[in-house]
């Protein structure tokens, strides 16, 4: 006779729990005081019927509708289905799928939240059966709603950075944000190539961000005269050099002064002022999604206002706040 289904042992002293004994494992004289001991005073026998899903088999069958790009997939077993980040990148799937997955009750796919960095081996979607049988068309439906969970790997996309202001190209000021955002391209597998400081011109930026692109860079970063001041001229000069400027301005706190633009396939970006102090700001939400290949629109980013007011700007770290996992 053999186990109809994978037995989960828990030991609280070793603090294990898992698959004791699996599905399709002979049962022997020995395995009975194992039993006894996790509360099995008696085994069934499973019998499949027509229209019936084994569970490991209706779990198995979903997760290969949702493994997507950069996922690495464990089980099943008891059931369930893990799926971690191949590599260093950037979590995407259509939370709708989730959602309409999920809808009956009898399956259970839970997710990290979506766009959000994971590193390699993470762990970032589980899903499990609640039941020992599901029906055919339970397993059917959810392949039907089921779509890729993927994890987009970084592009080491050249970047270069313009800092603007006479009071730092006088010395008054020096410079903060050329080492953060050193780190922070780090994360992507890529450095800085080149900083340029120049005055408040307009015509000075636009010139100093057309040599950027000359030069090969792929994201140029401005910093500096992105508010509302009659002298603040980067954005003017930005949406000078840009073919296109997909936003200007985000609901998001802080970081609200964003401006995105595109010239060919390079992309420039107006850097609020709050990125020189914050360690997260709405930059990183729009960094992270285009060294991943992606390109947010106007539309999508006026839905970051939900959830896109960080309570601990200047001291937190991604996924202790909400904000950073936009």
């Amino acid at each position: 006779m053999a186990f109809s289904h994978d037995m989960t042992q828990i030991d609280v002293k070793t603090r294990y729990k898992g698959a004791r004994f699996t599905k399709g494992q002979t049962i022997r004289t020995e395995d009975i005081p194992v039993l006894k001991a996790m509360g099995k005073e008696t085994v069934s026998i499973l019998e499949l019927e027509s229209g019936e899903v084994h569970e490991d088999d209706a779990a198995l069958r979903l997760a290969l509708k949702l493994a997507g790009q950069g996922v690495v997939r464990t089980g099943p077993q008891e059931g369930k289905v893990t799926f971690s980040a191949q590599w260093n990148g950037l979590l995407v799937y259509d939370e709708e799928s989730i959602h309409g997955i999920n809808a009956d009750p009898d399956w259970v796919v839970a997710t990290v939240p979506n766009k959000v960095p994971v590193k390699k081996g993470e762990a970032v979607t589980g899903l499990r059966i609640v039941p020992l049988v599901m029906r055919e068309d339970q397993v059917t439906r959810a392949e039907r709603c089921a779509s890729p969970v993927s994890v987009l790997p970084y592009l080491p996309l050249r970047t270069a950075l313009v800092t603007t202001g006479k009071e730092i190209v006088g010395g008054l000021v020096q410079d903060a944000f050329a080492d953060k955002l050193k780190r922070k391209l780090a994360g992507y597998g890529t450095s800085l190539m080149n900083q340029t400081i120049v005055g408040d011109g307009r015509d000075e930026i636009a010139a100093a961000i057309r040599a950027a692109l000359a030069e090969g860079a792929k994201v140029v970063i401005t910093t500096g005269g992105m508010s509302v001041d009659p002298d603040d001229r980067t954005a003017g000069a930005i949406a000078s050099v840009a073919d296109r400027v997909l936003f200007k301005g985000i609901p998001v706190i802080p970081g609200a002064h964003l401006m995105f633009a595109l010239a060919g396939d390079a992309k420039i970006i107006g850097a609020p002022a709050c990125a020189v102090f914050d360690e997260w700001t709405s930059l990183d939400l729009l960094l992270n999604r285009i060294f991943a290949g992606l390109e947010p629109s106007a539309e999508e980013v006026r839905r970051w206002g939900v959830g896109g007011l960080c309570r601990k700007c200047r001291s937190c770290n991604y996924p202790i706040c909400a904000f950073a996992a936009r």
